[in-house]
């Protein structure tokens, strides 16, 4: 049986981003989806850039330090917390529960963030929010029911960790302002479209729904293309 035009077929190696994202699945992506196939050709390479992650618990809590703020604000303030619970390996659920409320404020933390942090932290301890090992080895929905648990934490920054940090292949952030955007140019759409459009048409590229969000995301950096005469 001949495998179905709709969507890419199954692979067999599912093996992480970028190296997963292999000459033939862009010609399987571009088969079932020629728009998209001429965007990837117009943009270039994938050139997707993980992120470190020394623990599921430094990421998100990361996250939430950058929500709703600019990024050089935002890494300021991540800095000086740092600065206070520990850096790198250092930064640890227990370190940050045994860091003084005023401290975390004095570093810039809001009292929302500071609650979201502290949550964070209880629910990394109590296993709410795994270990990386565990991690590594979840599915990507089973993530997600688990870290959105912690208050602050919603489905999209555990799907930017998926991409971002874990190299997930098949992630398709359908609340993402940057992906919807991306797609009403790449698709010709008069307006944003909906989540659910997004993802009813984002179903053509599975397994690898992660690359057509980078590349939704490239698309709204690219000049405009003059209109057709």
């Amino acid at each position: 049986m001949r495998p179905s035009m709709l969507r890419p077929a199954p692979v067999a190696t599912p093996s992480l981003l970028p190296e997963a994202f292999t000459p033939e699945v862009r010609r399987t992506l571009a088969r079932v989806d020629p728009k998209l196939g001429a965007l990837m050709k117009r943009v270039g390479g994938f050139r997707l850039e993980l992120g470190p992650l020394h623990s599921p618990f430094a990421a998100l809590a990361e996250s939430i330090v950058y929500q709703q703020l600019h990024g050089k604000a935002a890494a300021a303030i991540f800095g000086r917390v740092c600065e206070r619970v520990g850096k790198g390996r250092r930064f640890t659920p227990q370190a940050l529960l045994a860091t003084a409320d005023t401290e975390l404020r004095e570093a810039g933390l809001s009292a929302n963030k500071l609650a979201a942090l502290q949550d964070l932290a209880r629910k990394s301890l109590d296993g709410t929010v795994p270990p990386l090992a565990r991690v590594r080895k979840m599915e990507d929905a089973e993530l997600i029911e688990h870290c959105t648990q912690v208050r602050g934490i919603g489905q999209w920054t555990v799907e930017m960790l998926l991409i971002f940090r874990l190299g997930r292949p098949d992630v398709l952030p359908v609340d993402d302002f940057g992906v919807r955007k991306g797609f009403m140019l790449t698709y010709g759409l008069p307006e944003m479209p909906r989540p659910k459009t997004v993802l009813e048409f984002g179903e053509r590229w599975r397994p690898w729904r992660s690359v057509a969000s980078w590349y939704m995301w490239r698309a709204t950096e690219l000049p405009v293309e003059p209109a057709a005469d």
